[in-house]
């Protein structure tokens, strides 16, 4: 990826313009962690990128940046700006161009995210990034009570990298934390969810849920529960355990999911009709929250003797031609005690039993 970036670099230059790799990708390069997006800083405004790379772009005009897919790789390419004006504590609703590298690196948010690299691969490193790198330690670029005053995001970001990169937070972003965090009820929930699903993902989550605990961001982030919290499972499995906002953006199928995950929590996650009436996934993360091995639950969940209805060897034809009726509600009633009785081991799932009881019973 780095040399389809230096290339990317090249070709920008080729023009005229000044350009560089900026931000995550440099201070991952640096940690010898994997990134995947690559941001570009450059003096070449949307129009001149429109002009290089014509044919493989989305704009993005509006923000200063646009989106180019080089060589199937993804690059946000954004022109030097200097940011006016912020609403809402969120987004920066007036900014100008400018021409110069160091101005618009300290319009950005932490110092860490501040290093960049050139088209040689050379680290350009103008507010000592890699110092904070080798402290492991979170620092704002200028007054981190004006960024988090600026942006509210920055201040879940900020837990985030610490809890992605087992950073420190630095003093002064903790004490402006605290003077800030109301903000964060005008941030969006969908952003909010964002970067927790981050925090909570994380092979570090249980520093990021103490530093949340610590700076009092549970109560800001409508999470009535904190200290009940399930790490080390499915994320969904995560946000089952927690009293939230029902502001909190879920799918259809997600909010299916967590009131499954939570009804069957309470019960036996190795009984045979649970598995069945609830499946392998719900019970698996149920079960994990309780500390039940995942390879027991599905050792007993791949002995079902049958995991739908349809598995049940007999039709509703069959049934209606047994008992001479046309179709209605009793086939329900029939399926239930049939599925019952097999799941118990009290009935063989084979047509010709499955056809003597009904017979005998119905």
């Amino acid at each position: 990826m780095i040399e389809t970036s230096l290339k990317l670099l090249k070709k920008i230059e080729a023009q005229g313009f000044k350009a560089y790799i900026v931000g995550g990708f440099v201070r991952d390069y640096l940690l010898k962690r994997p990134s995947l997006d690559v941001d570009i800083a450059t003096n070449a405004t949307p129009m001149d990128i429109k002009q290089i790379f014509k044919d493989i772009f989305i704009p993005k005009v509006e923000y200063g940046s646009v989106t180019v897919f080089y060589h199937n790789i993804r690059f946000e390419i954004t022109t030097f700006r200097r940011e006016l004006s912020y609403i809402n504590n969120r987004k920066p609703v007036e900014f100008e161009y400018i021409n110069d590298l160091l101005e618009d690196l300290s319009r950005r948010d932490f110092i860490i995210n501040t290093i960049c690299m050139d088209s040689d691969g050379k680290i350009i490193d103008l507010l000592n990034g890699q110092k904070d790198l080798d402290n492991k330690i979170i620092n704002t670029v200028g007054s981190s009570y004006d960024k988090f005053e600026e942006d509210s995001l920055r201040i879940l970001r900020a837990i985030r990298f610490a809890t992605i990169l087992n950073f420190s937070l630095s003093d002064e972003i903790k004490e402006a934390v605290k003077k800030t965090k109301h903000h964060l009820s005008t941030l969006s929930y969908q952003r909010k969810k964002e970067e927790l699903d981050k925090i909570f993902s994380s092979k570090n989550a249980t520093y990021g849920v103490s530093l949340l605990k610590e700076l009092g961001l549970d109560k800001e982030l409508e999470i009535y529960n904190l200290d009940d919290i399930k790490l080390g499972v499915d994320i969904i499995g995560v946000w089952s355990s927690l009293d939230i906002s029902d502001n909190y953006p879920f799918s259809k199928n997600e909010k299916e999911l967590i009131k499954k995950i939570r009804d069957v929590i309470k019960l036996d996650n190795l009984n045979n009709e649970v598995l069945y009436h609830y499946g392998l996934y719900v019970n698996s993360v149920a079960g994990a929250i309780k500390g039940i091995d995942k390879k027991k639950i599905t050792e007993k969940f791949d002995k079902l003797p049958i995991t739908n209805k349809s598995d049940i060897n007999i039709t509703s034809k069959e049934i209606m031609d047994i008992l001479h009726k046309n179709g209605g509600a009793y086939l329900k009633d029939i399926y239930n005690n049939l599925t019952t009785l097999i799941l118990n081991g009290k009935l063989d799932n084979d047509n010709e039993i499955l056809k003597k009881y009904v017979v005998n019973n119905y």
